[in-house]
């Protein structure tokens, strides 16, 4: 494992505009009966390519993100607020018609069965996916999000004077988990009580897995990912 030592970059000189970068893939996010609650990020799309990073609150308080390179970990962790971070070996693949995700990375082993499409997920496929209209669809489903699903935000502001949007498209249960940090058991499947503390929203308190679409803008003082 190893901790980051810089998180931040130095701005290009002249620049001025600030710039979008859109990320999809899928959010799963679960508790634990020990009291830890994970956040998978699995990204087949971005500026940086496909990747995969998890972002971790211990039942202590604690928020560690596991990033597998540098300029992953520089990115999430510019845009999100973590007390570690640590680049490590990230691994995840999917089996059983993509209904059991096994994870590896650093010292966090998971395994998720997922389950049927859920209430909100039927409801989801309705939503629209161009990506012009990312941010209009997430602005008008925030107002909902806050009342339906307790700590879930759909557009707010991120680090670095970056502001966010996150569009979902699809939803499926996250049924069972079995899940160790290091060699310590974390328990059996949780809500994610409290939410986690990682930026403006949670995730959903029921452990899901979400299709969405993420759209950061970058401030004008930010001219690349992680920078």
């Amino acid at each position: 494992m190893r901790q980051m030592t810089s998180l931040t970059g130095t701005a290009t000189a002249g620049s001025t505009a600030a710039r979008r970068l859109i990320f999809d893939g899928h959010i799963a996010g679960f508790g634990t009966t020990e009291g830890t609650r994970i956040v998978v990020g699995r990204w087949r799309s971005s500026p940086l390519g496909s990747f995969t990073d998890v972002m971790v609150e211990r039942a202590d308080g604690l928020r560690v993100l596991l990033a597998p390179r540098d300029d992953v970990a520089e990115l999430v962790a510019g845009t999100y607020a973590f007390d570690a971070v640590h680049v490590v070996p990230v691994g995840l693949r999917t089996d059983e018609g993509r209904r059991r995700w096994r994870l590896r990375a650093g010292p966090l082993t998971a395994d998720l069965s997922l389950g049927a499409r859920t209430r909100i997920g039927h409801l989801l496929l309705a939503v629209p996916r161009h990506r012009a209209v990312a941010p209009l669809v997430a602005t008008a489903a925030d107002p909902f999000a806050r009342v339906l699903l307790d700590g879930v935000r759909t557009r707010g502001t991120a680090g670095q004077g970056s502001r966010e949007w996150y569009v979902a498209s699809d939803q499926h249960a996250v049924t069972a988990v079995r899940a160790l940090w290091g060699s310590a058991d974390l328990g059996a499947l949780a809500p994610v009580e409290p939410p986690v503390r990682f930026g403006f929203s949670s995730v959903p308190a029921a452990p899901t897995v979400t299709r969405v679409r993420t759209v950061i803008e970058m401030s004008a003082g930010r001219t690349r990912p992680g920078h």
